[in-house]
């Protein structure tokens, strides 16, 4: 792993900048030192992503899903692109979400927090700074924040102006999401609207099937006099790993009405496997924010890290502040999850626990292609629900990479996606994810699971 100690940013915030004493695991070689400062001065004039209210909001919300009130559902591409930031893409995206929020909500009859892994999640930790073809080795691809996925040396150098980039894309990103969630698109009058052109398969029919029940609970509700103003938009948050220090920190405000900071980057960032080192720069800087933050735990977490990551990041154990993301293995899960949760819960803290079950299944399929099978994910939600059920515990969500499109990456499901059909339809340029009908299936399952908490 790539490991620096952060430059200190001259406008110190009440110990904010403590993270930049510290090792900073999975940061850019950035070439140019004046460039990178001249990019993070502008980034600070910029106006925030989001605001601290809109954040206050979804801690609250939070603070019920860690009760059994609500569910989270959170998704979105491994890696967001560049040129992926097109209308159609972002659309299908989100339109997938709402459905699958529309599953879990009426199946479960539970509220559902839809947040996307969107406007934002430009940037990926790496295993190695360096990627090998045919001889010749060039930095690794960190994602359209930091270079190019082109395997050439100009693509693959680290360019700090790509951060300014990633910041007007999210920008453009979030102003399509709110004329979606708020202009009518998300209106539950429209649920077979979003299913037009996926009817040809078993999870988009068995979605048009609910979808015809809500329309008869709607007209009914109708002809009783009920408004249905509330039905016409809906709320939805964005999130990203909070990787990159250079993006980071120049994008965290100081909240008017509280004095405290708040990152404007997106409402919910976390710190990813790679990074969640106790004395590590990013537990650090995350400590110090006001937003609602993640942490994923993988297999080889222990219960004094989890109690330790609790008193680091939570020490008021203030309701919706800390969510755990596991990311186990479907092998794994029902193995290492339980002393996990059982030492939270004898503790008297009550976090969120939602579950990754894309991160620990990753293979390498005959072909070449990194790929996830649909099965092992399917088991490894099963898993979570089962280990929080036997310890009297919540499971409060869950975090899945997907695309509203009919891509093929993910093995099985429904359609049957075998090794032949990858070489079809493989688009991502990181991480496999789920596809369109994948994605209801998995909410089905969810919903299912739901109901019998």
């Amino acid at each position: 792993m790539n490991e620096t100690v952060v430059a200190a940013n001259p406008g110190v915030i009440a110990g904010l900048d403590n993270y930049a004493t510290l090792a900073a695991a999975q940061q850019p070689t950035w070439p140019d030192a004046g460039k990178l400062a001249e990019v993070r001065a502008e980034l600070a004039k910029m106006p925030p992503l989001v605001f601290a209210g809109e954040v206050d909001i979804l801690r609250s919300r939070l603070a019920a899903a860690a009760e059994g009130k609500a569910f989270l559902l959170q998704g979105g591409d491994c890696a967001e692109t560049f040129a992926d930031a097109t209308a159609d893409r972002i659309r299908n995206r989100v339109k997938t979400l709402l459905q699958m929020a529309v599953v879990l909500t009426y199946g479960a009859s539970m509220p559902v927090i839809k947040m996307g892994r969107m406007a934002g999640q430009f940037a990926k930790p790496r295993s190695s700074n360096d990627e090998t073809r045919d001889g010749l080795t060039l930095p690794a691809y960190r994602g359209d924040a930091v270079n190019g996925y082109d395997f050439t040396a100009a693509s693959r150098e680290h360019n700090p102006e790509r951060l300014l980039k990633a910041y007007h894309t999210s920008a453009s990103t979030l102003n399509l999401i709110r004329a979606f969630t708020q202009g009518g698109f998300a209106d539950l009058r429209s649920v077979h609207e979003w299913n037009r052109g996926f009817t040809d398969n078993p999870a988009n029919a068995r979605y048009e099937s609910l979808a015809k029940e809500i329309d008869r609970a709607i007209k009914f509700m109708a002809a009783c006099g009920a408004d249905f103003d509330a039905l016409k938009t809906t709320e939805f948050y964005v999130s990203h790993e909070a990787l990159l220090f250079d993006y980071e920190r120049p994008m965290t405000r100081i909240d008017s009405r509280t004095g405290t900071p708040y990152s404007t980057s997106g409402h919910f960032v976390w710190v990813g496997e790679r990074t969640r080192q106790l004395d590590g720069a990013h537990i650090d800087f995350m400590s110090r924010l006001r937003n609602p933050i993640g942490v994923k735990l993988g297999p080889s977490t222990s219960v004094s890290d989890v109690l330790a990551l609790m008193d680091k990041l939570d020490p008021q154990r203030e309701p919706g502040r800390l969510t755990f993301i596991t990311r186990m293995g479907a092998p794994k899960i029902r193995e290492t999850l339980p002393a996990l949760v059982e030492a939270v819960r004898d503790a008297g803290a009550k976090p969120l626990w939602i579950t990754d079950p894309m991160h620990g299944n990753g293979i390498t399929t005959k072909n070449g292609y990194k790929s996830r099978r649909f099965d092992d994910v399917m088991d490894e939600v099963r898993g979570f629900f089962e280990v929080h059920r036997a310890a009297g515990t919540i499971p409060g969500g869950i975090h899945i990479e997907l695309t509203g499109d009919d891509v093929a990456e993910c093995l099985g499901g429904s359609e049957h996606i075998d090794e032949k059909t990858l070489e079809e339809r493989y688009e991502s340029l990181c991480d496999p994810r789920l596809n369109h009908s994948q994605s209801l299936e998995l909410a089905f399952l969810v919903a299912e699971a739901l109901a019998e908490r």
